[in-house]
Parts: structure tokens; sequence; C-alpha cells
């Protein structure tokens, strides 16, 4: 963990400054209707953690069929901006850091949004246990992500998984940004005794779901 602190610091410290535009920022690429008629075919029901929940928009999709959501981010200006869209749900929402945090209880569905690819390498395993550890016996998980990267992000190079994020005002950060390709994470999640599939979309976009 050591290794990636100085990275991760900074990569949360971007969605901190980004969280007033962060809509402004969606990739516009082929699949996203793929994508979201994929999220919207995961109706999970009963009590369900979102991990990373950012603003809350994909929190309020998940209340269409859920009793309640226990959402968690590191941001204290996304999950301000959650409360505010989500004020009066059944959501219970918790700031903490993601890499130490602990859930509390079980859920029987785990969700988590865009925030995949930002998981470095060695805290991979870590992370899923934590899923493991939230989830209900007979849960389910479902997840969503990109590979998205861009030739102006690349700065270090294509091989390197740190990338550079701007601001609309320019102002730059390094974030984690994992380019996985659906067959190789789907292996890694099976590595892990995980029985999730992992498809791909006619672009950059992906989806995972399965169970323990």
């Amino acid at each position: 963990m050591r290794a990636w602190s100085k990275a991760l610091a900074e990569q949360l410290a971007y969605y901190r400054a980004v969280a007033d535009e962060y809509e402004r920022h969606a990739i516009d690429a082929p699949g996203r209707d793929e994508l979201l008629s994929a999220i919207d075919s995961f109706r999970p029901t009963g009590d369900v953690l979102e991990v990373a929940c950012g603003s809350g928009i994909w929190t309020g999709r998940l209340l269409a069929s859920a009793n309640s959501i226990t959402a968690v981010d590191g941001a204290p200006e996304m999950l301000a901006r959650a409360r505010a869209r989500l004020s009066g749900t059944p959501v219970r929402f918790i700031q903490a850091d993601l890499f130490s945090w602990r859930p509390d209880r079980r859920y029987d569905a785990v969700f988590f949004g865009f925030w995949i690819s930002h998981v470095p390498a060695e805290r991979f395993e870590p992370f899923w246990s934590l899923v493991a550890e939230a989830l209900a016996p007979d849960g389910h998980v479902f997840f969503f992500d990109d590979n998205h990267r861009t030739e102006r992000e690349l700065i270090q190079g294509g091989d390197s998984i740190v990338v550079q994020r701007q601001l609309l005002d320019g102002t730059p950060y390094r974030v984690i940004k994992v380019p996985y390709e659906p067959v190789e994470l789907e292996r890694r999640l099976r590595d892990l005794r995980w029985n999730i599939t992992v498809k791909g979309t006619s672009g950059p976009f992906y989806w995972g779901a399965g169970t323990r």
C-alpha cells in the first residue's frame, strides 16, 4: 500500500476537486447505451452496498428496486452532492477510505461503477476480500467501468497505470487507471474464486455480474 499511497492520495484529491463538474467529464464513446441497458437490468432487492458512490448518479437507479442502500465514498464533496440528490431516500452515506474501510454488516448485493480501474494491482485482491466480507452468502455483485485512456493522459507511457486527468480549468491530477480487458479481468476474478462473468460493449465500457 505504501508504494501507492502518494498516487492514491492524489487520486482522492482529484475526485474531491472534480465533484462540482464530474458529470461534464462523461466519456462520449460507443457502447454507452449497451452499458446503461446492462445497469438497468441489474435490479437488486433487499439491502445494497454501493462502493465509490460518487455524486449518487447510480445510487438513484438502485433505489428503483432496493429496500435500502449504504453508499460509501472517500470524497466529502461527492457525498454532499449525493446527499442533496437523494434527500429523503433510504440511503445511508459513509465517508471512508475505500482501501481501509470495513463493512459493519452483510448485504444482499454489492455494486460499484467506474471504480475497479482505479484500484492498483497490489490492492486488487484486498479489495475483493472486502467485497466478499460485505456480501451475504447468496448475494450478488455488479460492477462496470471502462478502459478508455487518451494519448494526452498517458504522461508516463502506455505501460503505466498512472494517467493525468485535468479539471475544466486545466488543473492536472494523476490518478490510477488500469485498462482492463474483459477476458483478463474475468480470469483474475476466477483465480480469486469469484463466479463473475465480465462482458464488453462495442466501445470501451464493460460490466461484470455474478456471485462468490
